[in-house]
């Protein structure tokens, strides 16, 4: 049986190559039910799911690869891109820093792309406190931005009848999703940066610039010290991420300790800010 998943897989494979998602999953859900105790052939449908945008279901697979194979980095990568698309940032921030400890586990070249995803994720946690906060300071602004999110809930709804009735391709629909979700995001913005110039001192929105951030412990630099290919981490991170590895967190290439160098600028830097901004401790 194992056999006859594996030729299913690979065909799958072929059509997601091709960007025929709906096939490919078909494929893979084939596979599946010849093998199911195979933990990739879930991340391999999670991933067409992805693609295809049906986010309940590739978290079922996501939870299901992680199930049979507790190690699976590719799980947890899949669940936190799908957490993060239903707008689940905590639980998205959780799947992604367990996919990110794999990574460093196993000194998987994907590591650079789960960092993303990780600094992504902590990003959206953050400004998902900050709207909170904003539209506790205003009522108006909450009944406001509650009002273009029931019409971009419409809208998504109108687009996936559209889809399911055939009206609509699935790329097509794909595009479209993204410009209802890009356009209410939009409105969103442009809303609160209306109330943020009302009140400033209260509703102005509080952002920490990336390149103040550690991109191994994805907090704000206190010391910070440059590789050798000119990334800047927190030293105390990196003394840790050598004591289990003398390579360069993202190029791999041998690194020790003795090749850090302080980035005094960039200290400063930081240390003027969390100075200036006392709520960015709890960022």
């Amino acid at each position: 049986m194992a056999s006859k998943a594996t030729l299913l897989k690979e065909e799958g494979n072929r059509y997601f190559q091709k960007g025929i998602f709906s096939d490919a999953e078909d494929l893979y859900t084939k596979a599946i039910q010849k093998d199911p105790s195979n933990p990739k052939l879930f991340t391999n449908r999670a991933m067409t799911r992805i693609k295809l945008q049906s986010w309940e279901a590739c978290i079922d697979d996501c939870i299901k690869s992680i199930e049979l194979e507790p190690g699976n980095m590719k799980g947890y990568y899949y669940l936190a891109q799908a957490q993060l698309a239903l707008r689940h940032p905590n639980e998205a921030l959780t799947s992604a820093l367990t996919a990110y400890d794999e990574c460093l586990k196993t000194n998987s070249p994907s590591t650079r792309n789960v960092s993303s995803l990780v600094l992504q994720a902590k990003k959206e946690k953050w400004e998902a406190k900050e709207r909170e906060r904003i539209r506790r300071r205003s009522e108006l602004l909450r009944e406001l931005e509650d009002g273009l999110g029931k019409v971009a809930e419409y809208e998504l709804n109108m687009l996936r009848s559209r889809i399911e009735n055939g009206d609509v391709g699935e790329s097509e629909g794909a595009e479209e999703r993204q410009e209802i979700e890009s356009s209410s995001r939009q409105k969103r913005e442009e809303l609160q940066n209306v109330f943020a110039i009302s009140d400033p001192e209260n509703m102005q929105k509080r952002v920490v610039p990336d390149y103040m951030i550690d991109n191994i412990s994805f907090a704000i630099m206190h010391d910070p010290v440059t590789t050798k290919n000119g990334q800047s981490y927190d030293k105390s991170t990196m003394l840790e991420h050598l004591r289990r590895s003398e390579t360069d967190p993202l190029t791999r290439e041998p690194l020790r300790i003795q090749d850090l160098r302080p980035n005094l600028a960039l200290k400063q830097a930081c240390e003027e800010f969390l100075e200036n901004n006392g709520w960015a401790v709890d960022w």
